[in-house]
């Protein structure tokens, strides 16, 4: 746990007990915090920055496109060697990483996190990497808030929301956009909007604001000045617009599980290297503007400069063949996808943010550019159909279609195409969720019932610890034991009223209670006569430690009705959880979530 001198830190807490209020200081902390985040976001983006830097030499120029096949494989080899050397450690993808602590640690997220994606995101993007830095900043400021708020003794639910604060601040300070930042944290971390955790938000938000303003100044990563207004004729366009952002979304998805599932199947991570090196490398050198986090093309398409976003190929192309270029901006996008996905499974570090803004940024402009060329009596604004794609894909893809609307709002200044943009988030997320239930960040989580909702009652039972609620204090039998042990050996020295029967492997064969051997206690000539075996009958249920969830072990009290249930671990009998237990621990629980 972070910790300062102790004596100094004792004093502090003492005085901050005395004069300030609880609400107070989580307030403090919030701007601390966001702070933080907003320093770690900076710091990110310099360092990938200084490493492109050098690729920019005259030296280098001359040599683009075969470097290009060759700086990826460089940055995932150093990012494999400070893993395997240095950290010796995983490090998940943040938002993923970061919802899972909440969801199943407490919220206590390890100090590594800190550095750890702090070094090997501006080494996988820097060097070419086609993955994004959000995530990565993410992981950074969470860590951060985690661990602040452990460092000054705040409980549970402040660790949760100081992280979320953290969450924020990291979006508003890589976007300068601190409304969309606290709508992202509402939204992907589950937070609940009550008052008193909406101030926080907002202080930490403003905090990373500001940071970024005092080491960045004016300048931000989308430059684009809204000129085209909204017209009520587009209106058909935008839905179909929508309906392909939504089946994108689900192509970009799919393709990320896919190729993940594929390179999980090599358990050396250098065999891992080597196929998704040669890989990422493959597709940088016939596809260069996949190279990076993709601001470039995405500033470019903006001001309507295609060329510049295409920037040169291997290939001898008649880039005046309008139809030419949208077949390179269609490719940009397909192979955005498999390129981030095979950077992730090569070992790079990064985020996924970034890769879907690229791909729905390059797709809404191909989407208008083939209306304008097809010949029809129809013209439309090419830099608004590229803004809305973005926002298309975000909402599909990443499951946020609030974060996607004012996102794209705030740092285009977009206000204006508020109608268009409610209508492209709310179908592609529509249609994303139908053949995608959960978002990248998440899929994982629900599938092991590990995923934080604005469900609170969930919330509550996915918290609960199962070590803590099962009791493993009972006396064992066997099933050649008779009665007369039993009553000796077991029942006289057991406050229990059950006890489970388990063979020589320790596997659970049944349970005896007290009410089946009542009616025989003081037979003493059946002492000798009658076994384990003939007594233990099956119990309402069993539990699995490895599969059961809190959600399923309350349902399996309830659809039983029993008062006790079995737990096995790994086949073995391991304990029971009783029904009064677990309700105390669910109270308990759900007063820590609602003070």
């Amino acid at each position: 746990m972070p910790s300062l001198t102790k004596k100094p830190l004792r004093k502090f807490l003492l005085w901050k007990y005395k004069y300030i209020s609880e609400r107070q200081f989580i307030y403090a902390l919030s701007i601390l915090v966001g702070f933080l985040a907003g320093l770690g976001t900076v710091t990110l983006k310099n360092l990938t920055h200084y490493i492109r830097l050098l690729f920019k030499l005259e030296f280098f120029n001359n040599y683009q496109n075969s470097l290009y096949f060759i700086f990826p494989m460089i940055g995932l080899f150093l990012v494999y060697v400070i893993k395997q050397i240095w950290l010796k450690k995983h490090i998940g993808h943040g938002i993923s990483s970061t919802l899972y602590a909440i969801s199943k640690l407490n919220g206590i997220i390890p100090r590594y996190n800190i550095y750890a994606a702090l070094i090997t995101a501006p080494l996988t993007a820097g060097f070419g990497g086609s993955v994004g830095l959000q995530g990565p900043a993410v992981s950074v400021g969470s860590a951060l808030g985690s661990n602040a708020a452990r460092l000054f003794r705040m409980n549970t639910k402040t660790r949760m929301l100081l992280i979320g604060c953290a969450a924020a601040g990291a979006m508003a300070s890589m976007f300068k956009a601190p409304i969309a930042a606290i709508i992202f944290a509402i939204e992907i971390f589950s937070l609940d909007i009550a008052f008193a955790s909406l101030v926080p938000l907002l202080l930490a938000s403003v905090s990373a604001v500001v940071t970024s303003y005092m080491f960045l100044g004016t300048d931000v990563l989308l430059r684009f000045q809204l000129t085209d207004k909204f017209e009520i004729n587009d209106i058909a366009f935008y839905v179909l617009l929508a309906v392909v952002t939504g089946l994108a979304s689900v192509y970009f998805s799919k393709v990320f599980f896919g190729i993940t599932n594929f390179f999980k199947q090599f358990e050396s991570r250098a065999v891992r290297l080597i196929i998704g090196g040669l890989a990422i490398g493959t597709m940088l050198y016939f596809v260069p503007p996949l190279y990076g986090e993709g601001y470039g093309i995405m500033n470019n398409l903006l001001k309507g400069d295609h060329l510049a976003a295409i920037g040169t190929t291997p290939f001898d192309l008649d880039l005046t063949n309008i139809w030419i270029v949208i077949a390179l901006l269609l490719g940009i996008g397909i192979f955005k996808a498999i390129a981030m996905t095979t950077t992730f499974g090569a070992g790079g570090v990064g985020g996924v943010f970034i890769p879907t803004l690229v791909m729905g940024n390059v797709l809404g402009n191909a989407f208008a550019k083939i209306i304008n060329n097809m010949g029809l009596d129809f013209h439309v604004s090419e830099s608004n159909f590229t803004l809305i794609g973005m926002t298309g894909l975000m909402a599909g893809v990443l499951h946020a279609p609030l974060t996607a609307i004012f996102l794209i709002a705030e740092i285009t200044g977009g206000y204006e195409l508020f109608v268009p943009l409610m209508i492209v988030s709310a179908i592609s997320f529509a249609i994303t969720k139908y053949y995608v239930s959960h978002s990248i960040y998440t899929l994982k989580l629900a599938e092991r019932g590990e995923l934080m909702t604005h469900d609170k009652d969930k919330n509550v039972l996915m918290v609960l610890d199962i070590d803590k609620v099962v009791e493993t204090n009972f006396i064992i039998l066997k099933p050649e034991m008779k009665l007369g042990d039993i009553l000796k050996n077991a029942v006289a020295k057991s406050s229990r009223n059950h006890f489970p029967v388990v063979n020589d492997n320790h596997e659970f064969l049944g349970v005896i209670r007290l009410d089946d051997i009542r009616h025989m206690m003081f037979d003493t000539e059946l002492y000798d006569k009658v076994d384990a075996a003939s007594l233990l009958h099956a119990d309402a249920g069993i539990i699995n430690y490895e599969s059961d969830n809190m959600n399923v072990i309350m349902d399996k009290f309830k659809s039983s009705g029993a008062w006790n249930l079995p737990v096995v671990k790994n086949g073995k009998y391991y304990g029971y959880i009783s029904r009064s237990k677990l309700l105390t621990a669910y109270r308990q629980q759900l007063i820590n979530f609602t003070q």
